[in-house]
């Protein structure tokens, strides 16, 4: 059995760029950067920061470049790829990416009380094309996933209605 999974909770490092290919097919690419913190033998304390670029497609990707926007958090999950090509220079490129298949906004808006999640639900696939685009005729649905619960933060229900945000409610699909 082989897995290929990657989970992350960071912040977007520029705002999300959405493309179309030439299928029609909406791609949404950012980068998330993740700290990793400890202490060395000395008792300094150290950080390093990692970059991960991150791709969504379809109805995800759609969400992405609406909703997200530099320095938001997020949690991201989905498998690693890593795409190779020949640059115009004729040197060998390679880059490794998060296809994400879910994304968790992490950041609450004013209105909001908790994260909101979409979940694009895995599809098999056996088809690919040289890009790197995923294949298959279906496109995958995008299901809010629900709110998370969290003790520090107020309930929905004690939050006033006059405040603005977007909630998971109000996003249309």
């Amino acid at each position: 059995m082989d897995l290929n999974k990657a989970m992350i909770i960071g912040r977007l490092t520029r705002d999300p760029e959405v493309r179309t290919t030439p299928q029609g097919v909406t791609v949404c690419s950012f980068g998330v950067a993740t700290n990793f913190i400890w202490t060395d033998q000395q008792g300094q304390r150290q950080k390093k920061v990692e970059y991960h670029n991150i791709v969504t497609w379809r109805k995800l990707a759609e969400i992405c470049s609406q909703y997200l926007k530099k320095a938001s958090k997020v949690y991201i999950e989905g498998r690693l790829q890593t795409r190779e090509w020949q640059g115009q220079d004729s040197i060998k490129r390679q880059r490794t990416e998060i296809v994400a298949d879910n994304m968790i906004m992490l950041d609450s808006p004013p209105a909001s009380s908790s994260g909101s999640s979409f979940n694009v639900p895995q599809q098999e696939t056996s088809s690919s094309s040289a890009s790197g685009q995923p294949g298959g005729p279906q496109e995958p649905t995008v299901e809010p996933v629900g709110e998370e619960q969290n003790v520090s933060k107020p309930a929905p229900s004690t939050v006033s209605p006059k405040k603005e945000g977007v909630r998971v409610e109000d996003i249309p699909f």
